[in-house]
């Protein structure tokens, strides 16, 4: 039997995800308008499922056309405080399901840049120097500052982590799967690896991915 155009429109999705979207819209428009950001684009979607809490909003800024998949998790510890915001998503971001951010001084994800699922974005990490005492007791390191690039890519389950001072992703730079990294590296870049490294670079010039040897 051939369905009709009707049938097609109905159907080319699950309707049974439809109460989801409707969920996504109304915890989206929620926040808006309850949530105290330091602020809140036009065009924004977060899933009902992510977690920013009430308390941290004030430190949150989030641009226009950003969009947060399922399980997306903003936070900042207990110790983190100041008139700034922390965590800034400018214009076009898209944020991947079970992602996490946490800042406890700067996180900065500049425009249209892609985070895959799972990738986790830190500036501190737990204090750890008495082994007497319970690390969850202890705390989190002063740590530093993130910028990503506008453009850029991070694959799944990366992991950025800035331990002291300021680490600088360049605009366009891609992530590869499951690295991790913990320093700077310029614009057009390809990193891979545990701790990271370029693989490869945009020649300008030539147009195209140069491998680096």
């Amino acid at each position: 039997m051939v369905l009709s155009k009707f049938q097609e429109l109905v159907f080319q999705e699950d309707p049974l995800q439809l109460p989801s979207r409707v969920l996504t819209r109304v915890r989206t428009a929620w926040m808006r308008l309850t949530y105290p950001f330091n602020g809140f684009g036009q065009g924004v979607s977060i899933h009902h499922t992510c977690e920013i809490q009430r308390s941290i909003a004030k430190r949150v800024r989030i641009g226009d056309s950003v969009y947060m998949a399922p399980d997306v998790w903003l936070t900042l510890p207990d110790d983190s405080h100041g008139p700034e915001p922390a965590i800034v998503i400018d214009n076009g971001c898209k944020i991947g399901r079970r992602s996490m951010i946490s800042a406890k001084n700067s996180i900065r994800i500049e425009e249209n840049v892609l985070l895959a699922p799972s990738v986790l974005l830190t500036d501190h990490s737990h204090e750890y120097s008495d082994p007497n005492s319970p690390i969850h007791g202890q705390g989190t390191t002063a740590g530093g500052k993130i910028v990503i690039g506008r453009n850029s890519w991070l694959g799944h389950g990366s992991v950025v982590f800035c331990g002291k001072g300021e680490l600088t992703l360049g605009r366009n730079s891609v992530v590869a799967a499951n690295a991790v990294v913990s320093k700077s590296f310029p614009p057009y870049s390809v990193v891979a690896g545990n701790p990271a490294k370029v693989i490869k670079r945009y020649d300008l010039e030539l147009k195209r991915w140069i491998k680096v040897e």
